[in-house]
């Protein structure tokens, strides 16, 4: 049988070693369709219920198996879907391929039906590497090259093929004048190391200095033994930024947590007080949460030099893979003993903590929302995958979830988009289909996308091994972290038109996909439910009736965000003497038990 473009598509994505492509079909790509079908759907064909989830299912997929993740869609309106997951993508750093249809090259230029510019809408999000294939030869070189550039710079690129020419014959680059072949399949990645003269500039730094915070952020995830290794040798205490949050747990004594609005009040006050900060692998952006401009020395390690020495006037930047360069730094280091900054930081994190537990047990209406992730920390397996998605949830994901060695977590760390906790997590659990899978959704991303994405959950969740995959709904109709935002920032009322949500039943959504549903509504019964969300021989839905109210205050409020809260209230907020009461008893928790005032 002759091989079309289709077939050799199909092929050279089996021969990557590629699984499955998350995906919808159209007529713009019927050639590749046709070809999946011949090759008995290897790799498998993941049909989301909408092309921007295919999208945020190849990002998941991609941040959680450390390969690149490839979605497809067809020409126009299936292209232009694409967009929101593939910028989620090139902001977090994640590799993603994605392979669009458009019309056939003979109507091109035509105001044909579905016709759009896919080089123009594709230029920004696919910046690393954009291709348009005319002719059946620009393969296998395109689809390899588009592969190897997402790996390499860690970034979204796209592939445009015209249906009509997915039909056609294939025919390999000839060794010729303008032709352009390709290597097989496969790429061996070296490890950068920074210059040897500049990691001794950096010792010298840590060296000079006697309270070392470090940071860390996603690109630090290999290097989570390094870190571990200049923490004891330093006495120094280690903050996550939120897309970090996994590199190291929380029940080591030093790590302080999450920084910024969403951190802890431990790592706050420690790079308040720090004279020396090392930045491992993060491009954390609101600088006041780092020291004050001055106070600290600094350094910073990071692969890719475009983002490096942008966020703290650092000292030193160091250019390099974070492990390879920290264990040529780590024999430069000199060890202090008896650190009281390590005291310090230790007995900060254990009351922050102490703090967390008091407030997860304020009484709220129905249930305070703390108190869900604070349940599920105790009892989530320890190798168990969290996404979270973009709200007021991702609060409580930030600060309360307790990540233990073994785990992973992420969410839209730098786009903060709404909608991608459920698809990532289908794309975890196709990555790693023997482990446990929680997503932490709040209600409007849940209406926005996620119930539709539990119809994809209830169709392939055959496939995993371990069936456990639990959506977690934060019930509280209401669009709870711009409404907060309004009162904090602006001193606005809450705006009940734009605000309030309509009432849905998630758990009973779920039950009518064959799926297990469980509905929460009182506090007593919250640990139960999670239990039998967590052991149920099907994916789960833990539909939790929780408290809008409760503030999601950062760890070190400041004067203007007390006093806009109370324009709000003053103006006629319609929850005014609840939300005042709930932030009154939550705040007294830190109060009462943090001396350090």
């Amino acid at each position: 049988m002759t091989q079309t473009v289709g077939d050799y598509v199909v092929r050279r994505l089996q021969e990557w070693g590629v699984q499955q492509v998350f995906a919808y079909p159209g007529d713009g790509i019927n050639g590749i369709l046709a070809a999946l079908g011949r090759a008995d759907d290897v790799p498998r064909f993941v049909q989301s219920r909408h092309e921007e989830m295919a999208a945020f299912a190849a990002v998941g997929y991609a941040k959680f198996s450390g390969r690149f993740g490839v979605c497809m869609a067809t020409s126009g309106p299936g292209a232009i879907h694409l967009l929101n997951g593939l910028y989620d993508a090139k902001l977090d750093h994640v590799p993603v391929v994605a392979i669009v249809g458009q019309t056939a090259r003979s109507a091109m230029g035509g105001s044909y039906q579905q016709e759009v510019d896919l080089q123009a809408l594709f230029k920004d999000v696919a910046s690393e590497y954009l291709v348009e294939v005319n002719v059946a030869e620009q393969l296998p070189n395109a689809l390899d090259r588009a592969i190897r550039t997402a790996e390499a710079s860690r970034a979204p690129t796209a592939v445009i093929i015209p249906s009509d020419l997915q039909e056609e014959e294939y025919a390999p680059p000839e060794h010729a004048f303008k032709m352009v072949p390709s290597s097989p399949p496969g790429t061996v990645w070296a490890r950068s190391v920074a210059a040897e003269a500049d990691i001794a500039l950096a010792a010298d730094v840590i060296n000079a200095g006697e309270r070392l915070a470090v940071l860390v952020g996603q690109g630090a995830r290999g290097a989570a033994e390094e870190v571990r290794r200049l923490a004891d040798l330093t006495g120094a205490g280690v903050a996550k930024a939120l897309l970090g949050k996994d590199v190291l747990p929380d029940d080591l004594p030093y790590v302080t947590g999450s920084i910024g609005l969403l951190g802890t009040r431990a790592s706050y006050e420690m790079m308040r007080d720090c004279d020396t900060l090392l930045i491992v692998g993060s491009n954390f952006p609101y600088t006041q949460f780092l020291p004050e401009f001055g106070q600290a020395r600094a350094v910073q390690i990071d692969i890719d030099g475009r983002f490096i020495g942008m966020r703290y006037p650092t000292e030193v930047n160091l250019i390099g893979d974070a492990a390879a360069t920290l264990a040529a730094l780590l024999p430069m280091v000199a060890p202090k003993v008896g650190s009281e900054w390590r005291e310090t930081i230790e007995r900060n994190v254990a009351d922050w903590w102490d703090v967390m537990e008091r407030e997860a047990e304020v009484p709220a209406k129905p249930i305070n929302p703390m108190l869900i992730v604070s349940e599920l920390s105790r009892r989530i397996p320890g190798n168990a995958i969290v996404t979270a998605d973009s709200g007021s949830s991702t609060n409580w994901y930030a600060r309360n979830l307790r990540m233990r060695e073994g785990m992973r977590g992420s969410l839209s760390g730098t786009l903060a988009t709404m909608g991608p906790g459920v698809p990532y997590a289908i794309g975890a659990k196709f990555a790693h289909p023997g482990r446990p899978v929680v997503a932490l959704v709040g209600d409007g991303a849940m209406q926005m996308n996620g119930m539709a994405e539990l119809i994809t959950i209830a169709r392939y969740h055959h496939l995993w091994r371990d069936p456990c995959l639990v959506v977690c709904v934060f019930h509280n109709n209401d669009l709870n972290q711009v409404t907060w935002e309004m009162r904090a920032m602006g001193g606005a009322p809450k705006f009940e038109a734009s605000q309030s949500l309509p009432d849905v039943d998630y758990a009973g959504f779920a039950r009518s996909l064959g799926l297990e549903g469980i509905t929460v509504a009182e506090p007593e019964t919250l640990g139960t439910a999670w239990d039998r969300a967590l052991a149920a021989r099907v994916p789960a839905v833990l539909d939790v009736h929780c408290d809008p109210e409760v503030p999601p205050i950062p760890p070190h409020a400041t004067f203007d965000q007390v006093k806009s809260v109370t324009e709000a209230v003053v103006k006629g907020d319609p929850s005014a003497l609840h939300l005042m009461a709930q932030g009154v008893k939550t705040k007294a928790q830190e109060f009462l038990r943090w001396p350090h005032d």
